[in-house]
């Protein structure tokens, strides 16, 4: 197992630049343009030839965190685990609970080759990567969905083929989901737009991180509250419930402030000749996204859930390959 540093302010993205593998994955940046390209070329051979990869876990055990419900996100890890000779044990459940997050991850440490986490704060990540000297992956946080992000782009990849400049618009809630959308786009050099209602931008300072990447890459971002200016000329439109987990009491305000930003056949009049439909899961019936899209040959959604199965495979056969 590689050791990790406990001094406070280590920085992971110039770890993660000068290593083959970062140190821990609990954002989208913690992965370089290069990581996330590798990555994905890995998912699709992963997804071709799943049989040459069936021992890469062998004698490796990963540690399953979840405080949050799942479906793709649980049965795809563990799936992908077992798939590749690997062995996972998961508890469900609220960090902390019956002792302190730092000693949950010192006991981790000593009987697992990775943690993964599904948590409400990302403040729990990080400080689970603090303790913990095996790598530290989000699976999911209030700020960040990068794993879900990674399937994203494989599916893009199929696709389209090249990324770079591609027209990829979010019309909805700025949660983590579309952070992380913002980021690995950025990255890749895509051409990101975002429709909110107003007080529902992204993170201010995603978005300043998301702009400075898009110098490196040939990127480009709006941020708008103007849903004809983001999906103009888009070649996906992307979408994701207006209430998630935890936001239940707010659900009768966010219907009432998002209700004209449901993505429907008409929206799609402005978009690309061949834009197509992507949504994370779940979906709200009827809510968020009108079912004649979201049942229609141009949604990927089910494609979008396939791939989170082999970019999981891809992610942690990548850490315990540079161990």
């Amino acid at each position: 197992m590689t050791c990790k540093s406990h001094e406070k302010g280590y920085n992971l993205e110039i770890m993660a630049k000068h290593s083959k593998s970062p140190v821990d994955f609990l954002k989208d940046t913690d992965l370089n343009k290069e990581q996330v390209e590798y990555l994905l070329d890995m998912s699709g051979k992963i997804k071709k030839q799943p049989q040459k990869f069936k021992s890469t876990l062998k004698g490796k055990t990963v540690a399953l965190l979840f405080e949050k419900a799942s479906l793709r996100t649980k049965f795809t890890l563990q799936i992908g685990i077992h798939e590749m000779g690997g062995y996972s044990v998961i508890n469900e459940g609220k960090i902390p609970d019956r002792e302190p997050i730092a000693d949950i991850a010192r006991n981790l440490e000593r009987w697992a080759d990775i943690i993964v986490a599904r948590v409400y704060a990302q403040s729990t990540l990080e400080e689970l990567a603090f303790y913990a000297r095996v790598p530290v992956v989000n699976a999911l946080s209030n700020l960040y969905h990068p794993c879900q992000v990674l399937a994203d782009m494989l599916t893009l990849k199929e696709q389209f083929g090249d990324l770079r400049k591609l027209k990829l618009a979010f019309v909805g809630d700025g949660n983590n989901v579309a952070n992380s959308l913002m980021l690995t786009g950025a990255s890749l050099g895509i051409d990101f737009r975002i429709a909110t209602p107003k007080n529902y931008e992204p993170d201010q300072n995603v978005i300043k991180k998301a702009q400075s990447l898009n110098l490196k890459s040939g990127g480009s971002l709006l941020v708008t509250n103007e849903i004809k200016k983001a999906v103009k000329g888009a070649d996906a439109i992307y979408t994701d419930t207006w209430v998630s987990m935890g936001q239940e009491h707010e659900a009768d305000v966010r219907r009432r402030d998002f209700k004209n930003f449901k993505v429907t056949e008409k929206m799609f009049k402005f978009a690309g000749k061949n834009a197509v439909f992507m949504h994370c899961l779940p979906k709200h019936p009827n809510e968020e996204v009108e079912e004649e899209v979201f049942e229609s040959k141009r949604s990927l959604v089910f494609e979008q859930a396939e791939n989170r199965l082999h970019t999981i495979k891809a992610l942690l056969a990548f850490f315990i390959i540079n161990q």
